[in-house]
């Protein structure tokens, strides 16, 4: 199953993951100082909240199951779609407190989509404090 994944930058951590158990009636998956990450099943949403910029979305995404199903999406995207440019190729990285095999694209507006499957064993650190090579200079979270 895929989920959708929302990533937003927050103000306040506190108050924002508040109005969020409330909205999704359920606690955090995942709690940490400076991001928040709800694994929803209804609607199936990986729900996320930062205070690492700006408040607004950071980026939208795509959750795989699977490495598997993560790479058919990526070409099943690359195949179908003429007019954009094709999908990194998916990478293994930590970031987000989750180890990860990620690719990125971008809409017609400058949008950052990432395509995703999350091996569900948690890192140590967000993305700011990875080491350089982290998410290949795109965003990371």
């Amino acid at each position: 199953m895929k989920r959708v994944h929302v990533h937003l930058f927050v103000d306040d951590i506190a108050a924002s993951t508040g109005f969020y158990n409330n909205l999704f009636t359920t606690e955090p998956s995942l709690t940490q100082d400076d991001y928040v990450r709800w694994e929803l099943t209804d609607p199936p949403m990986n729900f996320a909240i930062s205070n690492h910029g700006k408040p607004g979305i950071d980026h939208l995404g795509i959750q795989s199951e699977d490495t598997i199903e993560l790479n058919q999406m990526v070409k099943q995207y690359n195949h179908n779609d003429s007019t954009a440019s094709l999908v990194d190729q998916p990478e293994e990285t930590s970031c987000c407190y989750a180890r990860s095999t990620k690719s990125w694209l971008s809409d017609p507006q400058g949008i950052q989509w990432e395509l995703f499957a999350t091996q569900h064993n948690e890192s140590t650190f967000h993305g700011q404090q990875a080491p350089s090579n982290c998410c290949s200079g795109t965003s990371c979270c």
